[in-house]
């Protein structure tokens, strides 16, 4: 049996520039997974930071994603090795790392997603990502498909954006709106003048660095915004936004 390495058009996509829209599940179901899965969206991003998920719930919600539209991204809780590992042994090409601000953690979060001697991600043998030994060659050819990309949150992070962008294996920098108005001390207000210039500014940087912007956006008018200043990786919403949103919003035309 001669088994191939997918390629991850997610990647491809993203280092040609062409936007990729995508959805965050935050629900922790396999199930709720394969119903937004096959919606059209480009990307479902498979949240562990801040959602209840653990690592057989991941599984099942990549188990739920195979066959829909769109390319599974996961976010580890935190820039962990270990973490990325287990991910990565389950089948995980695409990460999105929380809470980078240098060019020292960046470059940690590549090497944990390589193996030696370009980095350090621990070798098995028999696991979901090679189809359990089914891809011969897989050690050998699997960095060149795995997608990193890097979350940008913090004043320090803004500080030494460049310098991030430049380490190689970083595919894209992802804003963090809510985070990056916390630290310039406006939470829970990612619309304010002074975060939303940042914004805009950052993007403008990343394009300029060659690698693909991203930013989570629920609020319609300014994704459509984010994207037509360039944006390339783009989050439009969460699957809990959408139950509790609709829900309430159904409830309300008959609990008046």
């Amino acid at each position: 049996m001669n088994v191939q390495l997918p390629t991850n058009t997610f990647k491809h996509a993203i280092r040609e520039g062409r936007p990729q829209i995508g959805l965050w599940t935050s629900l922790c179901s396999n199930v709720a997974a394969e119903v937004i899965g096959g919606a059209g969206f480009d990307w479902i991003l498979i949240d562990t930071e801040h959602a209840p998920n653990e690592l057989p719930m991941v599984f099942s919600q990549l188990q739920g994603l195979v066959g829909g539209t769109a390319v599974p991204v996961v976010r580890p809780a935190w820039n962990d090795m270990v973490l990325m590992k287990r991910l990565l042994d389950i089948g995980v090409q695409n990460l999105l790392i929380p809470y980078v601000q240098t060019p020292e953690e960046a470059r940690a979060a590549v090497a944990s997603t390589r193996y030696p001697p370009q980095g350090i991600r621990g070798v098995a043998v028999t696991h979901r990502a090679n189809r359990y030994g089914r891809i011969k060659d897989y050690h050998k050819q699997c960095g060149d498909e795995i997608c990193v990309i890097v979350q940008i949150e913090t004043r320090l992070a803004l500080q030494n954006l460049e310098a991030i962008a430049a380490i190689d294996g970083v595919d894209g920098l992802f804003i963090g709106p809510s985070d990056l108005a916390a630290a310039f001390g406006h939470l829970g207000e990612p619309g304010h003048p002074e975060v939303r210039a940042a914004i805009e500014d950052a993007l403008k940087r990343i394009r300029k660095s060659g690698k693909a912007p991203g930013i989570l956006a629920p609020i319609e008018a300014d994704a459509r915004h984010w994207l037509s200043v360039g944006c390339v990786v783009l989050a439009v919403g969460s699957d809990a936004g959408l139950l509790a949103r609709h829900s309430e919003e159904l409830a309300s035309k008959f609990k008046k």
